[in-house]
């Protein structure tokens, strides 16, 4: 990459020249050091690929040019950007929504650090009992072999299952499959005859085998060997073979702990059952470690503990001399930022895998106040994403923090109060796609009010009204559901009542309950009550924002079914027919059509020796994903490889005259998915554009019986314009006589609705209560709610 030397030694700026990620267009773009920069746009516009793809990326870059080759293979890499230089750009600290889960033994305690300090304590200021050897902090952790219980390895829990798991139906002879839990197909007949070439009758119904044979037959962990003769079919001939014994038990239990296959180790789960280890009670730890108290608490109990009352706890602590004053000092300064950024209510041995990516991404914030670097570049991803805005203010806080420290810092936000805090505002645009990646603006955020092309200005001067996606006055509800007695997580007895034929905004302080209310106890209850023939309620739709697919394989023309049009319209074509090729020929998940050096993978992986690997295009295909004879076959002129190329808003007009296409095209542009390439895969979306992908799905479907529509924080991510037409589909549901329940955080939405409930006041145990519910206007005056006053600003901007 060409880099000329910095204009001048002290030049203020960071000047990027030439950028083309993704969909950037050669931009050129000067961004002041020392300041907060939040870049905006639509989404699919272009600013992360000039935050993340574009400046991190180079930044990252710069520094393994000075790390030794063979420590640069031990870092993930993200490669170097499309960019003709960039100048003047410090070290920088990337804090993005990671889209992968952390490990099941990670926690906030282990993300934020704290568990380190709090191990310490214990171990060097803790009470022992008489006589008892002092232990090392890692005798404190259940990661560790010092410290894990040996019974559940430190986990907590341990996974058993029972003679009633195996086989549901006794009934059932194991040749007519009363083994429920062993593999199907021919590994399963496989098992069986292996049990009867042992001498066990496999005709006669379970219940009236011996007793002691059904304990072996399940329980086992013999894998004896027989020769097996398998009953010859007409057509061909089975020759005898030596068969292994697995007892049903050690399959489910190695398929649950070793498979890579998620579809089988769902399957095995469901013949687990999932309980707290009896030896440690599901405190992770062994007797020694759990024998140590700490203001009269032993570890596993202060880790339970919120972390404001941790830090209330650690405030009046006495005694432990010198060692116990200074580590609970350092404690208390460490959980200070965590708790100024809304995240009070968490415990230390809150699992990671249960925390959303705006959570883990403040836990991260929060550390990073705390390492008093000076000089860096920190880009930030949504860091409002899943706050109330009473916590918003306090993020506020924190940014400005880091950067009086010294630093830099670059946002990528939508929430508009992020915005007018800015010192400099990057504007990417105008549209999404092909029709972004130029900068409309890069300046104060007040002379954005000039930009005509800005599809950001208009919400942030005040131009559009918030509320526009509104048709007619507030709708009556026809009907409802009521909770009682509610006790889940820091719920206790509540009671709520959801209206129907009504959009509900349910709102509150991160943790107040929210998701646990709708997501679990609202969903539990309606999909229990369907089958009830006087309930109002005939269907339910739940869209979350976990990933449409965890694997490059999964795409958004996979999801939606999509791809399976697009193959049958391959198949029907004159070349194919003459060939005799099926479907299975255009997947390249599958042998056939695929190019089989990459697999259909599009990319092979380039070991360097002391290097780390990277990814290439594939030699054979150039990323096509085909075989060259595949690629022969077209389709109005195009290959395959060329139609998964395709944007969405590309492909509506290529098959508008193909009605089952252009039904799944059309609801993906009217949800503003219309950026999207066919192939684009899962692993590259956002949870809020996998949110739409489902709704999208689900909008294609034309539907007439009333459908109850949850949805957890839709606006994530998402632009007011982008909001503006969400919303105007969420309502569009309600109209056609249809419930929408949505947990949010953006007041303009809830500003809009027709019904309001409100958890709070606080976080964690602070809240978990109804504070308010009603009207918009009626929650807006509520006493009590921390939630009134921002939907009393944002009703009098729609006013």
């Amino acid at each position: 990459m060409h880099q000329p030397a910095t204009p001048h030694a002290h030049d203020p700026y960071v000047r990027v020249r030439g950028a083309r990620e993704h969909n950037l267009r050669g931009v050129d773009v000067d961004i002041p050091r020392d300041a907060l920069t939040v870049f905006t746009g639509v989404s699919g516009s272009g600013k992360s690929s000039l935050a993340f793809g574009t400046l991190f990326a180079e930044a990252q870059r710069r520094y393994f040019e000075s790390v030794a080759p063979y420590a640069r293979r031990l870092i993930h890499q993200i490669g170097a950007p499309k960019v003709d230089s960039v100048t003047g750009l410090p070290p920088a600290v990337s804090l993005e929504q990671r889209r992968s889960s952390p490990g099941s033994r990670s926690s906030v305690g282990t993300v934020t650090t704290l568990s380190n300090s709090l191990r310490m304590l214990y171990s060097r200021a803790g009470s022992y009992p008489p006589g008892a050897e002092r232990l090392d902090s890692d005798s404190f952790s259940p990661n560790t072999a010092a410290g894990a219980c040996p019974s559940c390895h430190g986990l907590g829990r341990v996974h058993r299952t029972s003679e009633e798991l195996l086989v549901p139906d006794a009934g059932l002879s194991i040749r007519q499959g009363a083994i429920a839990a062993w593999p199907g197909a021919w590994q399963g007949k496989n098992l069986r005859d292996i049990l009867e070439a042992l001498g066990h009758d496999v005709d006669a119904p379970w219940r009236e085998l011996a007793a002691a044979d059904r304990e072996w037959i399940l329980f086992t962990e013999e894998q004896p060997v027989v020769t097996v003769h398998p009953v010859r079919d007409a057509d061909r001939i089975q020759r005898p073979y030596q068969g292994t014994y697995m007892s049903a038990h050690r399959y489910v239990m190695r398929t649950f702990s070793d498979s890579k296959s998620l579809t089988l180790r769902a399957r095995a789960e469901k013949f687990l059952t999932d309980a707290p280890c009896s030896v440690c009670e599901g405190r992770r730890l062994r007797p020694e470690a759990l024998a140590v108290t700490f203001a009269g608490r032993t570890i596993a109990e202060t880790s339970a503990l919120a972390l404001t009352e941790l830090d209330g706890v650690l405030a009046t602590a006495r005694g432990g001399g010198e060692a116990s004053r200074v580590l609970t000092e350092d404690l208390r300064s460490r959980i200070g930022p965590v708790t100024e950024l809304g995240l009070g209510y968490l415990s230390l041995d809150r699992a990671a895998p249960t925390l959303s990516a705006g959570e883990l991404q403040r836990l991260r914030l929060a550390t990073q106040l705390r390492s008093g670097l000076f000089g860096v570049v920190y880009v930030l991803d949504e860091p409002s994403a899943g706050l109330h805005p009473a916590d918003t203010e306090a993020l506020l806080g924190v940014l400005d923090r880091l950067k009086e420290a010294g630093n830099t810092v670059f946002v990528v936000e939508h929430d508009l109060s992020v915005v007018r805090h800015a010192d400099w505002l990057v504007d990417v645009g105008p549209l999404a796609g092909e029709h972004g990646g130029r900068v409309l603006h890069s300046g104060p955020p007040q002379a954005l009010a000039a930009v005509a092309d800005s599809a950001t200005a208009p919400y942030l001067f005040g131009v559009r009204r918030p509320d526009e996606w509104r048709s007619g006055a507030a709708r009556k509800a026809t009907g409802s559901v009521r909770l009682s007695g509610v006790d889940r997580h820091n719920l206790r007895d509540v009671a709520a009542e959801f209206p129907l034929g009504v959009f509900t905004a349910v709102t509150g302080v991160s943790g107040s309950g929210k998701s646990t209310l709708v997501g679990q106890v609202l969903a539990r209850e309606v999909h229990e009550r369907l089958a009830e023939p006087e309930f109002p309620v005939r269907r339910l739709v739940e869209v979350d924002q976990k990933p449409i697919g965890r694997t490059p394989r999964s795409n958004l023309a996979t999801y939606t079914g999509l791809f399976d049009v697009v193959r049958r319209l391959f198949t029907a074509a004159p070349e194919s027919k003459a060939r005799g090729w099926k479907a299975g020929r255009f997947s390249f998940n599958v042998p056939g059509g695929r190019c089989e050096s990459c697999q259909g993978e599009g990319f092979v992986s380039v070991e360097l020796l002391f290097l780390p690997s990277t990814y290439a295009p594939c030699p054979e295909c150039a990323g096509a994903r085909y075989n060259s004879e595949t690629l022969e076959v077209r389709y109005s002129g195009l290959n395959i490889a060329e139609v998964l190329a395709l944007t969405v808003e590309s492909a509506a007009s290529f098959f508008a005259g193909v009605p089952a296409a252009a039904r799944s095209l059309g609801a993906l542009s009217d949800i503003g998915l219309g950026y999207l390439r066919l192939g684009q895969p899962a692993t590259e979306l956002s949870g809020g554009e996998a949110q739409r992908i489902k709704l999208a799905t689900e909008l294609q479907r034309v539907r007439r019986d009333h459908t109850l529509y949850l949805l957890d924080e839709p606006t994530t991510g998402l632009h007011p314009a982008d909001v503006t037409v969400l919303l105007r589909q969420l309502h569009g549901l309600v109209d056609a006589g249809h419930s929408v329940v949505v947990v949010e955080h953006d007041m303009a939405v809830v500003a809009g609705a027709d019904w309001v409930i409100d958890l709070g006041p606080g976080g964690g145990a602070d809240g978990g209560r109804v504070v308010a519910a009603g009207t918009p206007a009626e929650v807006a005056r509520a006493t009590g709610s921390r939630t009134a006053t921002y939907l009393a600003r944002a009703l009098a901007a729609v006013r």
